[in-house]
């Protein structure tokens, strides 16, 4: 039996894009129906780090308290080894002029779950698990809903004024909508897997070091009890065919200081494949229906920039189309300022993206270099202050996003 609904806003997708933006638009009264199609938010490997311009934004949601009693590493510095066994800092937070000079490393699924425990706060909050979009609604050539199934299979429809496509790199609501991306050519893929952190080691002050030599580029992130180790293989190369015994041998050979712990690795089933992406989409929206974060703009691992930049979309869309959906009066019009207002942020992060992909990963991997290109050290240990430019870049970006009026709150206390 097909079951039709009505509401002002659906949000197809529960990442941080997806969460963010629900939260937002019904702390501005907006009817807003957030759908993931997963029971919970439980997956390993997701994007994990939390910037200082998201950082900020949490505080001025008043959930800045909340987030920081979550179990969580903070890193301040970002680094580069040398061939001459010296270390380069690329990148140092701890010299920002903000609230919060470090990323935070925190399980999404945390960041996610007090997204969800804030929105059921508001009255028009309405998240639905289990729920997944199946194709999006038509009349007279524009979006005016989605057909969804619910986890015992039952056909719906939902009927809104507007859909936001946040679900992701591989999104359906961008595919049914016509829209398509512009691919980048990324020269690797990324492999995550996880090994044992002593339990004494701090977590704050942390440190990102990446490791690069003999074609092999890691980068090891100190979390709460592990590491979570992200291997740049080339593009395409498939490390399951080799086995867990030779991967085991390949992570000694980059990190020798694992190698009393690889085998917590039982099985390439504990190494995750990430098929980097890099694209955009030209045009962000058809009528009826508009795309933020991955669904716009997949992003590479590279600075870990990707979820404060969806977020970031998330807060953009809510302040400029809050008002005209509380009117229904939102057209085409208004959905081209959101993309308006977030295009120079995105190609800019993506081109220093491509950067370093040309730069510092590519040389590595084809063992032209075991480091980072001789002029950047050069630059750096001539200017070390300069290392504040990328901790900048990295840590707040090209056009931080603040919360609107509507959506800010005075601090919630942590739950002892």
């Amino acid at each position: 039996m097909e079951m039709t609904e009505r509401t002002d806003c659906v949000v197809v997708g529960g990442g941080p894009a997806g969460m963010v933006l629900g939260l937002l638009l019904a702390r501005a009264g907006v009817r807003v129906t957030v759908m993931e199609k997963h029971a919970d938010f439980l997956r390993d490997f997701r994007g994990d780090t939390v910037h200082p311009s998201t950082l900020t934004l949490l505080d001025e949601l008043g959930l800045g308290e909340k987030f920081h009693a979550l179990p969580h590493s903070e890193i301040q510095r970002i680094g580069f080894p040398k061939d001459d066994g010296g270390l380069l800092i690329f990148g140092d937070l701890s010299r920002l002029k903000v609230p919060h000079p470090y990323v935070a490393m925190v399980p999404q699924w945390d960041f996610l779950d007090l997204m969800a425990e804030a929105g059921k706060a508001e009255k028009t909050f309405d998240l639905r698990m289990s729920t997944e979009m199946t194709g999006l609604i038509r009349e007279h050539g524009k979006v005016t809903g989605v057909r969804y199934r619910t986890e015992g299979g039952e056909e719906r429809e939902l009927r809104s004024n507007l859909v936001v496509a946040a679900d992701g790199r591989w999104s359906l609501a961008r595919r049914e909508s016509g829209l398509r991306p512009n691919d980048y050519g990324v020269p690797f893929d990324a492999w995550w897997f996880r090994l044992s952190r002593p339990a004494e080691q701090g977590l704050s002050g942390a440190q990102i070091m990446p490791e690069m030599k003999n074609r092999r580029f890691g980068v090891p992130l100190p979390r709460v009890g592990y590491y979570q180790i992200a291997y740049l293989a080339p593009k395409g190369e498939d490390l399951r065919r080799q086995g867990i015994e030779k991967f085991r041998e390949t992570v000694t050979a980059l990190f020798p200081a694992f190698a009393d712990r690889v085998g917590e690795l039982e099985s390439m089933d504990d190494v995750k494949l990430l098929d980097v992406k890099l694209n955009r989409l030209h045009r962000w929206h058809v009528d009826g229906l508009l795309c933020i974060g991955d669904a716009a703009h997949a992003m590479s691992p590279v600075g870990g920039v990707g979820i404060n930049l969806a977020v970031q979309d998330a807060v953009a869309t809510a302040t400029l189309l809050a008002k005209p959906l509380l009117s229904g009066t939102i057209g085409a019009k208004d959905l081209a300022k959101v993309r308006a207002r977030r295009w120079l942020p995105t190609v800019l992060v993506q081109a220093l993206q491509r950067v370093m992909h040309k730069a510092v990963m590519r040389p590595v991997m084809e063992g032209r270099r075991n480091g980072p290109p001789p002029l950047m050290i050069k630059l750096m240990e001539r200017f070390p202050r300069t290392s504040i430019v990328p901790a900048y870049l990295l840590g707040v970006g090209f056009r931080p996003e603040h919360a609107p009026d509507f959506a800010r709150r005075a601090t919630e206390p942590a739950r002892g």
